[in-house]
């Protein structure tokens, strides 16, 4: 693996800067090639904000829902913020209908954030638990990996419905 990222740097430092690629590559060592070839495949992440598409990760019968406005914050929600959406898509015989305007807590988020002990969390996608007003959750089941961060926001209900707790 570690081979084949070498490679491949040295093809993108060539292309990039010409005939000094066999010099530059020559200099980097192989964890400097790895955070180059990351440098240039990353993605740039964001906050949830208004127009971002989540997808719903309990049993309320809804599969993706659009961010329409994100309470408590400026820039946008982060983990455990919650946002008023907009039902995208859903299942036929749920318990919410597509089109329908609701509540949602984020429980996953692309965004990294840090932790107390120095770490960080992200995850691969933004997801959200759709909840009612007073904050109680829809569905009765959420699936997937949920962040502890949301005990500090007061969502303990959430995180008894989860399967996993990151």
């Amino acid at each position: 693996m570690a081979a084949s990222l070498g490679s491949n740097w040295s093809r993108v430092s060539r292309s990039l800067f010409g005939g000094l690629g066999n010099n530059l590559s020559s200099l980097l060592s192989p964890s400097t090639e790895m955070t180059a070839c990351n440098f240039f495949s990353q993605q740039h992440r964001t906050f949830i904000q208004m127009r971002t598409v989540l997808k719903v990760v309990d049993n309320s019968g809804a599969k993706k829902v659009m961010c329409i406005q994100a309470l408590k914050g400026k820039k946008g929600a982060r983990l455990g913020d919650t946002i008023v959406a907009s039902v995208k898509e859903a299942m036929p015989n749920g318990k919410v209908k597509k089109g329908k305007v609701v509540y949602g807590v984020v429980v996953r988020a692309a965004m990294q954030r840090g932790r107390c002990d120095g770490s960080q969390v992200k995850f691969d996608d933004n997801a959200v638990v759709l909840v009612d007003k007073q904050g109680q959750p829809i569905g009765t089941r959420v699936f997937g990996p949920v962040p502890h961060e949301l005990r500090k926001k007061k969502h303990v209900k959430i995180l008894t419905l989860a399967e996993h707790i990151a």
